[in-house]
């Protein structure tokens, strides 16, 4: 059933307009205690967001429905969304709730529900929270509400879990590394980390104003960070997004390594421990075809899930397999956490350039297709399929790369658009083929 508030990454939209009103947001507060009140009784739920403006007015509203409901409400303050997620999982919390739009601008924002797991709510959850949501949304929400005040106690639980995933043997002493918090959730949690074991950490995006986040900055930016890693003669650059579930990286001579290259460099390590279960590494549609080919002359397979974190992690779940994460920066390390996490993704990459030297050795052999996405504004989203125009361009495109290039086309979860991603041997036949379908879409859908 399609849902009409949750999408691949929870209820997104502009505060102040639907769904993140006042009486939406109101409602669902009231929708997931009451879900959590029928199967567990008295709840008790953790509230955390990043540092847009909107932020502490979605949580008062939020934890209004949440007490209507008889659900005890405990404040992170500014805090990562995987932070939310561990801290959930290791306390007695029976859900978490995020505020956030992770790498979107400051006018956006977003609700991210978690439940005990420390993973998203099945699908089946969401569309019950979604009736409970429609059944008091005519309800008023109450005005003029308090701010929530933080527990800053939870920080540090959050910060001791992540210094013990730390590889065994790193020595972070003296380590000079550079931080782009993007003015985000990692402001205060990223430098803190790093500099508790001891490491000369450089912070960029570090004052935030409930404006700036991701501007100009983070995992989006990294311009400014490849500039100051080698400027500083860093040993590793490290960028996070919004909300801090994702993390890429730059290299002392200011390349940058994305999702891909942690993947590969992160197997290489588990594998060589005995750790790397099946040998199999869980992707999506949008990771290079350079990644499947290094790892497969390395006897890995690299297994595609649909583009979204959670169902990289279900096929991960139902598989098996330890390691999985997107090209973007989203990283499970399952073994230490079912989340993607920005900062836990930073420690291991950390401790393993501390083992091993420079970041470069550690992806050495992976050789990036011509690859090139393209995002198209449209007006609705029909089956791709039932688009005669594209269809046939998909077809031509297909045909014409074989086994030595990928198409892909799908619509995005959180935005009014569609992605076109080409990827082949030749730059020219990635141009000529994403431009075609990109035109195609335009003319059948587009904005």
């Amino acid at each position: 059933m399609a849902k009409e508030f949750f999408g691949t990454d929870g209820i997104r939209g502009v505060p102040g307009t639907p769904p993140l009103d006042d009486a939406t947001l109101y409602a669902t507060g009231r929708s997931l205690g009451a879900y959590l009140k029928r199967e567990h009784g008295a709840a008790r739920v953790l509230i955390g967001m990043d540092t847009r403006e909107s932020g502490a007015h979605i949580a008062s509203l939020l934890a209004a429905g949440l007490a209507q409901a008889a659900a005890r409400v405990a404040f992170a303050g500014v805090i990562t969304t995987p932070g939310v997620a561990c801290l959930v999982r290791q306390g007695d919390f029976h859900a978490g709730v995020v505020i956030s739009a992770s790498h979107n601008p400051f006018q956006d924002n977003g609700v991210k529900l978690f439940s005990h797991a420390g993973m998203k709510f099945p699908d089946a959850v969401e569309e019950e929270l979604e009736a409970g949501i429609l059944k008091h949304r005519s309800e008023a929400a109450p005005k003029n509400l308090p701010p929530l005040t933080a527990d800053e106690s939870l920080d540090a639980e959050y910060l001791a879990f992540l210094r013990k995933r730390f590889i065994p043997g790193a020595k972070l002493s003296g380590f000079r590394i550079v931080l782009d918090c993007a003015n985000g959730a990692a402001y205060k949690l990223g430098p803190e980390l790093f500099r508790s074991l001891g490491a000369d950490a450089i912070a960029m995006g570090v004052s935030p104003d409930g404006r700036n986040i991701n501007a100009g900055c983070g995992s989006l930016h990294l311009e400014g960070l490849q500039k100051r890693v080698v400027a500083e003669k860093a040993r590793l650059g490290v960028a996070f997004d919004g909300d801090a579930d994702r993390a890429l990286f730059v290299c002392e001579s200011g390349k940058v390594v994305n999702g891909d290259g942690v993947l590969l460099a992160a197997a290489r390590f588990l594998k060589s421990q005995n750790k790397l279960k099946g040998d199999r590494v869980v992707a999506t549609s949008m990771s290079n075809l350079g990644l499947e080919r290094v790892l497969a002359r390395e006897n890995i397979v690299l297994a595609r899930a649909a583009v979204g974190d959670r169902y990289v992690l279900e096929e991960m779940l139902r598989s098996g397999n330890v390691l999985g994460g997107e090209q973007s920066g989203h990283i499970i390390f399952l073994d230490d956490s079912p989340a993607g996490d920005g900062l836990l993704t930073a420690a291991k990459i950390a401790s393993l350039v501390s083992l091993h030297g420079k970041i470069e050795s550690l992806v050495e052999g992976l050789k990036d297709y011509p690859q090139l996405i393209v995002n198209v504004k449209v007006r609705s989203k029909p089956p791709l399929e039932t688009l005669p125009e594209v269809s046939r361009a998909l077809a031509e495109a297909q045909s014409a790369l074989g086994d030595n290039g990928r198409v892909i086309l799908r619509y995005s979860g959180t935005e009014q658009l569609a992605r076109v991603m080409v990827e082949a041997e030749h730059e020219a036949d990635v141009q000529r083929f994403s431009e075609s379908l990109a035109n195609a879409l335009r003319s059948s859908i587009g904005a």
